[in-house]
């Protein structure tokens, strides 16, 4: 298995690239509109329903989280741009999230031995 396939890794990536004959602004609205998103990207699969940045009209990036334990999370990022013919060249890409920055860090880090005052 290549390193950009395994999902383990934080820096794997899994891009995907689609042509449309629909203009730019309209495949931005069904990225970024949540009720038109919600048919083919539904907020349960988003770990939080708000993006979490976006250049209005070429990328929009969202949080998923898988629906079962780990719960793993992932970015998402949505890219559109013209394409020549006048329609739009729309890349996905999803990206696991470091697994070390969503865990919850142990109280006892090791880094110091606290010893209780008699």
């Amino acid at each position: 298995m290549s390193d950009a396939a395994k999902p383990d890794r934080p820096d794997a990536k899994l891009v995907l690239e689609f042509e449309f004959d629909a203009p730019p602004a309209k495949v931005w609205r069904a990225v970024t509109i949540p009720e038109l998103r919600e048919r083919w990207l539904p907020d349960c699969d988003l770990a939080g329903a708000a993006p979490e940045t976006s250049v209005p009209g070429e990328e929009v990036r969202y949080r998923m989280r898988d629906a079962e334990p780990p719960f793993r999370e992932s970015q998402v990022i949505f890219r559109i741009e013209p394409n020549v013919s006048g329609g739009t060249r729309f890349r996905i890409i999803q990206q696991a999230c470091e697994i070390g920055a969503r865990l919850p860090q142990p109280a006892n880090s090791n880094c110091c031995l606290m010893r209780a005052a008699a």
